[in-house]
């Protein structure tokens, strides 16, 4: 080593110094590190980091409904065009080899827009860990447009005759449709909904972890009331409306659509967003609010919107409340 350096210094070329050829030595070892890192990251397919990263990630930090969605989209739709590519060998082509093996098969556009997004999250997942340092294949996607909007709701004489029905099928069915019907709980907040988040002195329930993610509180009628005082109330972890076994409900009972077909609700409707089905009577909770008067945010806030823009949707049941508020005016006499 030695003997190169002092030829170095009568070249008047490479390291002249010990320092010097160390520091170029270690700069050697640290490309070929970098370099060696690279190609391991480079040779990583979209598959293994689905399963080994990605999906692991999202059950953590998703619900198991959305995590399983995902699951289920990648394995059926997502995997057989690009399980087995690199991330650099993935292009636009072949997301849109996705959204037309979806269309062709019969899949909603909203299924089809969920797979995209599902793309979309592992590619941006990639992104943010330093694992690729390419361009989104998802970013100049075309995203089919839906309005899966639910445009029914309830009339009180309607929900009265469905409550009926439900009652006499099913007490817990029933009861699980009063509360969401009086409270605009969904499905799985109140499949979740434990004794303690019941707080019937002052007419709170505490809906946890909803559907974005955010807790937030539900507030009793006197109704819910007193369906919850004449319930036998279990200790504080148990479930309100518990399953066989006394696990948590995982979806509602089917008996909801046949006391829905049983009175009628839907006979001669094609149109989904017009037919009753559970989340109508959240969608009613929020419809007859908004009929008597109560202004946008605080229907936002009750059914737990994360966007105004979500809320805006009932904005038409408020015209007849406008023309009223504008009909005051006849009271101010002038001219």
């Amino acid at each position: 080593m030695q003997t190169t350096i002092v030829n170095n210094q009568k070249k008047g070329h490479g390291p002249v110094t010990l320092k010097e050829k160390q520091d170029i030595q270690k700069q050697k070892r640290n490309d070929e590190q970098i370099k060696k890192e690279q190609a391991e990251k480079d040779a990583v397919t979209i598959k293994n980091f689905f399963h080994e990263t990605y999906l692991p990630h999202s059950k953590i930090n998703k619900s198991e409904k959305a995590w399983k969605a995902e699951e289920h989209l990648f394995r059926v739709w997502i995997d057989p065009v690009v399980g087995n590519s690199k991330f650099r060998d993935v292009s636009a082509i072949e997301i849109e080899q996705i959204k037309t093996n979806m269309a062709n098969a019969g899949r909603a556009p909203r299924s089809v827009q969920y797979a995209i997004a599902v793309i979309r999250q592992i590619f941006n997942f990639a992104i943010f860990i330093k694992l690729f340092k390419g361009e989104n294949p998802t970013k100049n996607i075309k995203i089919p447009k839906i309005d899966n909007k639910r445009l029914r709701f309830l009339s009180p004489a309607e929900a009265e005759q469905l409550l009926t029905e439900l009652k006499n099928r099913s007490t817990q069915l029933y009861e699980i449709a009063l509360v969401s019907l009086r409270s605009g709980a969904r499905a799985d907040e109140i499949f979740k909904l434990k004794w303690g988040d019941v707080d019937i002195d002052h007419g709170k329930l505490t809906l946890w972890d909803t559907k974005n993610t955010n807790t937030r509180m539900g507030f009793m009628t006197q109704d819910i009331k007193k369906l919850f005082q004449n319930k036998r109330a279990g200790k504080a972890t148990d479930l309100v409306f518990p399953g066989r076994g006394g696990v948590k409900i995982q979806a509602i009972s089917k008996s909801f659509s046949r006391a829905v077909n049983a009175i009628g609700l839907n006979d001669n409707i094609s149109d989904k967003r017009m037919k009753v089905v559970f989340h109508t009577l959240r969608h009613t909770y929020a419809s007859w609010l908004v009929q008597k008067g109560e202004p946008l945010y605080t229907v936002k806030e009750l059914m737990g919107h994360s966007d105004i823009k979500m809320t805006e949707r009932y904005a038409h049941l408020a015209n007849t409340n406008l023309e009223n508020a504008v009909s005051k005016l006849d009271d101010i006499k002038i001219g």
